[in-house]
């Protein structure tokens, strides 16, 4: 080795050879920690896992609609709010609501929209969402949803890992850590959004957790190579690096057979392998240059105010087409040709902030259902619309509307839910739910059952505590279910 210590060797082999993509990826250096189950075998933590019982969808697909658009403005009609309009919100409404502090309770504010229903299932909707109107017989509406904080970060992190506190695993973590990768060659959890910097939050809505590193999401960025330091550097050629790995591969072999119960080396060399596969994977996953002409109009591509929504909703087919088990999606920030608003936080200029974002998610949402459907895949695909909360049927600022916690509209569509179907409801004027409640712990628990996990049996050993997915809450909404 001429002189060269082993570790320092290690370290150099690495370059060049996903072990700074997987660093990049992974916490505390990257190395894959192996669950319980797993310890002390040579067997890999992202080997596919058989689930409790048959699962209704291969994939999930997670919108998540970044700063809380107002449901009143899009799927909750409330003719009463055209009554009271300009009036002092009453009293019996206002039992057990606190206000963000951002102004207080306003004057009731109206939706301006225009509303019809559609569909055999009558569903309302407003004219702000005309495409995936025509999808309304396949939604399945959770008018009655519930969170707990009235903060951005704080309900970003509760939506996606159950608790308003860092530290927990997020949902796709989990799904991948109980059912490992039904592609040797992707990530089982993968993240899109737009932009260079991360969406409101950061990684920790894609974290892993107290579960080991390899199961937190990675992120997929925008152009043609979607994962940092991922290309094989200049000028490695491609017989060079893996002759590189095949040697370290043995190293590693040989040092471990002395040590059959440090599972590290054998963890770090599948981290190289899956990085070297991902190197032809990966971009190929999210190239679009083979999609037909029609299938980029259906997602928007030609349209300046829906290209960057629709490119990710196309990417995310893919990732389906590709067998990815979780693929969350952030819809911030875009564009929207030149209009500045980045997400749906409209606390001012509502009117404004929601046309924009409609249009942006409205047709590549209503497009990747059709594609879906067309290709035979949504009846093994699961989307859920969700947001950290909603809006509240007060105003603020003349023109907006505070943040609502107590009462809000989500949905599901795909396989396993049954299509044309609202759960539960809000007051006269949409501020609060009055029946069925479903709070987060809930949708992670019927998202799970869907994929053919029991999120009571989902568990992992900390401290001595068997963990799961819902902490201690939790039930699944069966009459979401087909």
């Amino acid at each position: 080795m001429g002189g060269t210590s082993r570790r320092a060797w290690l370290y150099g082999a690495a370059r060049g050879l996903g072990g700074l993509t997987l660093n990049g990826l992974m916490p505390g250096g990257g190395i894959f920690s192996i669950p319980g189950a797993l310890a002390g075998s040579a067997v890999d933590p992202l080997s596919r896992r058989e689930p409790h019982f048959a699962p209704k969808v291969k994939s999930v697909i997670w919108l998540h609609m970044d700063g809380a658009p107002s449901t009143l403005d899009l799927f909750d009609y409330k003719p009463d709010l055209i009554k009271l309009a300009g009036q002092d919100a009453p009293e019996s409404f206002l039992k057990g609501i606190r206000t963000s502090g951002q102004g207080g309770v306003g004057k009731i504010f109206a939706s301006n929209r225009t509303w019809k229903q559609h569909g055999q299932s009558g569903a309302w909707l407003s004219d702000l969402l005309p495409n995936l109107a025509e999808h309304a017989d396949e939604l399945a509406f959770v008018k009655s949803s519930v969170t707990v904080g009235a903060t951005h970060d704080i309900s970003i992190l509760k939506l996606n890992t159950g608790d308003v506190s860092p530290g927990r695993p997020s949902l796709g973590a989990w799904v991948s850590y109980a059912l490992g990768a039904a592609n040797p060659d992707l990530p089982p959890y993968v993240v899109l959004y737009a932009g260079e910097s991360e969406p409101r939050g950061g990684s920790v809505n894609w974290s892993s957790g107290f579960l080991p590193a390899v199961y937190q999401g990675t992120a997929f960025r925008s152009g043609a190579s979607p994962i940092l330091y991922l290309d094989r550097p200049d000028p490695v050629s491609s017989p060079e690096q893996r002759a590189t790995l095949d040697f370290l591969r043995r190293l590693n072999e040989r040092k471990s057979q002395g040590y059959p119960e440090d599972t590290e080396l054998a963890a770090r060399t599948r981290s190289y392998e899956l990085a070297y596969r991902m190197e032809a994977t990966a971009p190929e996953a999210v190239d679009l240059s083979r999609e037909t002409e029609a299938t980029r109009e259906l997602y928007g591509l030609n349209d300046a105010a829906t290209r960057e929504y629709g490119t990710i909703l196309l990417r995310a087919r893919r990732l389906v087409e590709r067998d990815v088990r979780f693929i969350q999606v952030v819809s911030w920030p875009f564009d929207n040709a030149g209009v500045d608003f980045s997400n749906w936080d409209a606390h001012s200029k509502l009117e404004e902030n929601h046309g924009a974002r409609s249009r942006a998610v409205d047709k590549p949402i209503a497009g990747l259902l059709t594609d879906l459907k067309s290709r035979g895949l949504l009846d093994q695909t699961l989307i859920v619309w969700t947001s950290e909360f909603g809006r509240t049927s007060y105003g603020q600022s003349g023109d907006g509307r505070d943040h609502n916690p107590w009462g809000y509209t989500q949905w599901l569509a795909g396989g396993g839910v049954k299509s044309g179907y609202t759960h539960g409801l809000t007051d006269e004027i949409g501020l609060k739910t009055v029946d069925k409640p479903v709070d987060t712990y809930d949708l992670h628990a019927t998202v799970l059952q869907l994929l053919g996990l029991d999120h009571l049996k989902t568990t992992y050993s900390r401290a001595g505590r068997a963990e799961r997915p819902t902490v201690v809450y939790g039930q699944v909404v069966k009459e979401l279910l087909a």
